[in-house]
């Protein structure tokens, strides 16, 4: 065999499992979903099984998830357009303006985002406790826009250093002011990285569980606390579980999907430091 193509095939084969594992956890969850709780504890397991729709209608059917769903809806997507509008004009503030430890406020900012969002639920519920923002969709958008902002800032951060400071000084030079040259030059170039911020916040918003079980109440419920439950002292209800999860997982599913390049481009291109 030629040298150079066993490498090749090495790399193929390395990616096919990757993928396969990444996989994997979504077909199981849709698989599940589709059974009966007879099939989905029949011993030993059948791959071979007839599907059915019933979990998902009854998950569905349940009285308030239309209002989970809502409450989800709220806090992803008022979070992500708070994170954006902050995000953005804070990178370029940085990534602009020249002060004493601006280098040191930028990393300082990705750090906070590697900090456990789990280590934070008893110091935010102490807080927002006192602030009155427990049980409240607003402290879930409050809360959700502080733990997204460090990352946005970092991505778009890269971004407005790409920008040559020419195409401002010719803008300015037009008579744009300074907002004018922001929205009219800077933000329609950094439209990738929006791009890629935004899906990144909104997955996040969407999905997390431990915050949102410890910060909201009987109305405020968001969808991935819903789905807890079904899990209570007499067993667990797997496969409406798992429906409520394969319901959770399509949206950001199909965004991902269909804003593919953007991420990409958006992690490529916000990653060079300038």
């Amino acid at each position: 065999m030629n040298r150079s193509v066993f490498p090749r095939c090495l790399h193929y084969a390395a990616l096919v499992v990757l993928a396969a594992l990444c996989v994997a956890p979504i077909a199981i969850i849709f698989a599940t979903s589709l059974r009966q709780q007879v099939d989905i504890f029949a011993e030993p397991l059948n791959f071979i099984f007839a599907p059915t729709l019933e979990n998902y209608r009854a998950v569905l059917e349940e009285e308030r998830f239309s209002r989970y769903l809502a409450n989800s809806l709220i806090v992803g997507l008022a979070s992500t357009a708070i994170t954006l509008l902050l995000g953005c004009m804070a990178a370029y503030g940085l990534a602009r303006f020249r002060f004493r430890g601006r280098a040191t406020v930028a990393y300082v900012t990705l750090l906070l985002r590697t900090v456990p969002l789990a280590v934070l639920a008893i110091p935010v519920f102490m807080i927002w406790n006192a602030w009155h923002l427990v049980d409240s969709l607003a402290g879930l958008v409050l809360l959700y826009v502080a733990v997204n902002l460090p990352f946005t800032i970092w991505l778009l951060y890269g971004f407005v250093l790409q920008v040559p400071v020419e195409l401002e000084e010719a803008a300015a030079i037009d008579g744009c002011g300074p907002v004018r040259v922001f929205v009219k030059v800077i933000l329609p170039l950094m439209a990738p990285g929006l791009a890629a911020a935004s899906i990144f916040t909104f997955r996040i918003a969407w999905n997390e569980f431990i915050l949102a079980l410890v910060l909201s109440g009987r109305q405020t419920r968001t969808l991935p606390v819903a789905a807890s439950l079904y899990i209570t002292d007499i067993g667990v209800d797997w496969g409406r579980v798992m429906a409520m999860g394969g319901l959770i997982a399509i949206p950001p599913l199909i965004f991902t999907f269909v804003a593919a390049r953007q991420i990409i481009t958006g992690l490529t291109a916000g990653a060079v430091k300038g």
